[in-house]
């Protein structure tokens, strides 16, 4: 059947528009396929660019890029983490010291005899010159003293609702907020390419696990930090629980860092962040193996937004979070990146 369009039939009007319509569908399709490819979000926002970030993104690419020589697959991408001073805030001093400092008036309530005893007696007297001039011996008394002797989960309890409360003097922030937006950002990124992120401190492991999971990420079962041994038992209602003891475990610290990934992880990282002369021996583990490696060590050299203290390069000295000129001259001739506050992060805190 024919219909008439000025003298042209049906058929010859649809070639017609066919003719037309494809070569314009065509060069749409074209001009698709040339088009720019939108850039790539940056995955570490809080950091300026330089070496070190490039050696992040270039060190992730070559290890998770199918089919490159360097890749390395999933199950075998662990990155490891040092707390204190690399993921938060360490200065005046410690976190978990600090809470068991503040501890001590509660146990000498529990225990009346350590009121006459030092290093109980200068804690309790409230002057802080003295507290800080306290040895390492005596803060481990304390530590063995308020970390210990309770079940596993009043101890959480405690360190949850000390947490909650409890601030910094400089900030007047919760400790928990207390940390570096680019080292929470690089967790972020990694495990976007399929790593999985351990912290690995010398700070208590029963501690960090508290709150590890709601401020890194991170589980309980991925914290390797000291640990101390537990004792099963029953409650009047039977009911089984776990006591903490004061017997070391794990040290885990210095060499007790890499000796820990090993008992708790199984794997050689493939990439390992510090701060301090404590976490040498982990990031010398970890650039002994094969393959594409990346150590990094933060160093604190912004007193304005944080805090100086090395005394590498000149800095102030320090007895928290010591980076020594010995370290910084081995991460120079190791190929260590060291991060420097100052210049490579926009950004210190999530509020700034």
């Amino acid at each position: 059947m024919r219909s008439s369009c000025h003298g042209l039939d049906r058929r010859q009007v649809l070639i017609a528009a066919s003719a037309a319509i494809v070569p314009a569908l065509s060069g749409a399709a074209v001009a698709q396929s040339i088009a720019p490819a939108a850039p790539r979000p940056d995955p570490l926002p809080s950091w300026n660019d330089g070496a070190v970030k490039t050696s992040i993104v270039d060190f992730v690419d070559r290890v998770t890029s199918q089919g490159a020589a360097g890749f390395v697959p999933p199950e075998d991408r662990v990155a490891t983490f040092d707390q204190d001073g690399t993921l938060w805030v360490e200065h005046p001093m410690y976190t978990q010291v600090v809470y068991c400092l503040e501890r001590v008036p509660v146990v000498a309530e529990q225990k009346p005899e350590l009121k006459k005893r030092e290093p109980f007696k200068t804690v309790l007297s409230g002057d802080r010159e003295a507290i800080a001039k306290l040895p390492l011996h005596d803060l481990e008394e304390i530590l063995i003293a308020t970390l210990t002797g309770m079940s596993v989960d009043e101890f959480q309890a405690e360190v949850k609702k000390w947490l909650g409360s409890a601030r910094h003097p400089r900030w007047n922030r919760l400790y928990t907020e207390l940390t570096y937006l680019p080292m929470l950002e690089l967790m972020r990124y990694l495990r976007d390419n399929g790593f999985k992120t351990y912290i690995v401190t010398g700070g208590g492991q029963d501690f960090v696990r508290v709150y590890a999971q709601s401020v890194y990420g991170i589980p309980p079962e991925q914290i390797v930090g000291t640990a101390t041994g537990t004792k099963y038992g029953y409650d009047k209602n039977g009911r089984p629980f776990l006591t903490k003891e004061p017997r070391l475990l794990l040290n885990d610290n210095n060499a007790g860092k890499p000796e820990g990934i090993h008992l708790e992880i199984g794997r050689r990282p493939l990439a390992a962040f510090g701060n301090s002369s404590g976490d040498r021996e982990m990031l010398e583990y970890t650039g002994a193996g094969d393959g594409a490696r990346l150590m990094m060590l933060v160093l604190h050299d912004d007193a304005q937004r944080e805090y100086a203290y090395g005394p590498a390069l000149g800095l102030p000295e320090t007895k928290v979070g010591t980076f020594p000129p010995a370290l910084y001259d081995e991460a120079k001739k190791s190929n260590w990146s060291v991060i420097s506050m100052k210049s490579d992060w926009k950004k210190i805190f999530a509020f700034d």
